[in-house]
Formats: structure tokens, sequence, C-alpha cells
């Protein structure tokens, strides 16, 4: 009897001479996904697993509440460094301020303590800086076609508000710029962005106007609770959700990154990015930890491998929508 393929003996030894024994592995762990995870798809949605398949599902007018999950990948093209590129990314550049650790410049405990350095690094990232890029607009163009259930961002840059989502249409999961508090919990006075950038752009460090404490932008820090808006707002909308487009995201920081497995087991899930995403650690015993990304074991999963803005081009193409890089968008023939 196969502890893998859970056949009987003779089927067990008849695909073992017919098939290598990572077939059988393989197939193992498609059922684990499925069974135990929850994310197998015992449903066919999709004619094809490619970008020309998730277009033929859009047009088909089956697909009404898409959700879009996004990260740092989705502003490179805009000129923001993402987190975690070797030699490129935000942490591999910040040897300039003397930190402990480059993750201390977001860590609430040190910024109450040194708060210089996260402003500083606020001069240079600072939301009206950069113009938002195609794949902003493409979000944007979702909602304007009625099918964007909502964006659920990682990023703090605002590029969102810019390209035209509002409020509603957004979760800005780690937080952002567009507001400020007091850090004292005894005040929690409001500020708005322009009042913070005045602060910044003149070397000031932010002090709140009644308490004197230092303000901060509304972003999540490490050691800070994520917006209870995220939590109420994935419990509607993930289980409503008939298509998942995943960009520009390493799917690595918890708990944005298991949202991907709150959709339903039919839904479709489309990830363009420059890399694989999606991790999920095994390990045996004491034997090594192995890392297998999702996207490419489960049957209702597409990856396209390039920028999110080619990705978001190439699937406007294929729909019949003509993307400019101004942001104009028009309905082709």
């Amino acid at each position: 009897y196969c502890v893998l393929c859970r056949n009987n003996p003779t089927t067990a030894v008849k695909r073992k001479l017919q098939e290598p024994q990572r077939v059988c592995e393989m197939d193992f762990l498609r059922n684990l996904f499925s069974s135990t995870l929850g994310l197998g798809s015992p449903d066919k949605v999709l004619d094809e697993l490619t970008l020309e398949g998730v277009a033929q599902y859009i047009k088909s007018g089956k697909c009404k509440n898409i959700l879009c999950m996004v990260g740092a990948g989705i502003s490179t093209s805009a000129g923001i460094p993402d987190f975690r590129s070797p030699g490129t990314g935000l942490y591999a550049n910040l040897q300039k301020y003397n930190l402990p650790y480059p993750e201390a410049i977001f860590q609430i405990d040190y910024f109450k303590k040194h708060p210089e350095p996260f402003f500083a690094l606020a001069r240079e990232l600072y939301p009206g800086q950069f113009k938002p890029t195609v794949c902003h607009y493409f979000i944007k163009l979702l909602k304007d076609k009625g099918l964007l259930r909502r964006c659920y961002s990682q990023n703090i840059d605002t590029l969102e508000r810019v390209a035209g989502l509002e409020g509603d249409d957004l979760i800005e999961a780690h937080g952002t710029f567009y507001t400020s508090h007091c850090v004292s919990f005894c005040c929690r006075a409001e500020y708005n962005l322009d009042w913070m950038k005045e602060k910044i752009f003149s070397d000031d460090i932010p002090k709140c106007d009644k308490c004197n404490s230092l303000v901060k932008p509304d972003i999540v820090f490490f050691g800070e609770n994520l917006p209870v808006r995220f939590f109420t707002s994935m419990k509607m909308d993930f289980p409503r959700c008939d298509l998942l487009i995943v960009m520009g995201t390493s799917l690595q920081v918890q708990p944005f990154a298991g949202l991907v497995g709150r959709v339903s087991k039919s839904c479709p899930r489309l990830l363009i990015n420059m890399e694989k995403a999606g991790q999920v650690s095994l390990r045996s015993g004491m034997e090594p930890c192995y890392k297998i990304v999702t996207f490419f074991l489960l049957s209702r999963d597409v990856a396209h491998i390039s920028t999110c803005d080619d990705g978001c081009l190439a699937l406007a193409d294929l729909l019949g929508w003509k993307v400019s890089f101004t942001g104009i968008f028009h309905k082709g023939s």
C-alpha cells in the first residue's frame, strides 16, 4: 500500500515502474493542499491556465468581483524601491542611517526613541514625488469597468489614490501617509497629509501641537496592529471573490500573505510578478525544510512572470483594452 498515492500494491508497483517517484510525491502534495489546506480547486473555471485563459474568463461575463492584492513591485517602475531586492531594495540601502538592523527603521519602539532615520527616509519617499504606474491605472480601469471589488495593498506610497481609487476601493493593509496621529494614547490628535509634509520637508521632527509628543504617519510599523478594516473587509470580500489578481509581492509577510487562501476553491488566482511567490514550508521529522511554491501546484493558478506593468499591458491587450502610460484608457474595437 503506497502512503503517497493511496493505491493498492499492484497499482503502486505499476506506477513506480511507469513514472518517476517525484510524480507520486507531486500528487500527494496536490492532495495535501487541496484537502488539508483548502487550496485545491475541484471545478475547472479557466479553459486554460494562461493569461489568455484569464482574459477569456473576464470577457465571459462570469467574473464580476475581482480582488487585487498588490505589493511594492507595482511601484518600482515609478522609481520607488521595493524592500527586499538584493542591492536595489530599500533594506539594502539604509547604511547611512546607522541602524542596528535594517528593519529597525520601521520598528515602533525604535522609532519612539530614534525618529530621525524614519523621517529622513520619508523625505526621500514622500507621496507626491512619484506618479502612478500602468499597473496602478489598470486597477483603476477594473473599477471603471465595474469589475473591481477591492484592492488590498501593502504599499504606503498612496499611488493607488493618485490613480483614482477612493477610500472604499482600498484596503491599505500596512497603513498610509494620507493621515497621521499623535503617538500619545492620551492625545491621538489627527493631522493631514499637508501638515505632515510641511514638517518633514522643513527638517523638523513632527511634534503634536497639543501635547508635543511625536506625530507618526498612519503606516503600520512592526509591533503595531493592522487596521481593523483589514480584518472586517477580508471576511466579506474574499468569499465573494471570483478572480484574485496578485501583483508585485513576494507574499512573505503575514497576515497579508494568508489572504490568498481565503478565496473559494473554485476561484482562479493570477500572479503577475518577476518571480514565483506564495511559499509554504514543509518539514518532516528531522528532514530539512522544503519550500513549495503554491501558485504552481494548484490547478486554478496562473503565473505570469514579468514586470507588473508588462503583465497588465498584456492582459489589457487580450481584453481589447488599450492602455496608455499617461493613465488614459481607451476601449479597443
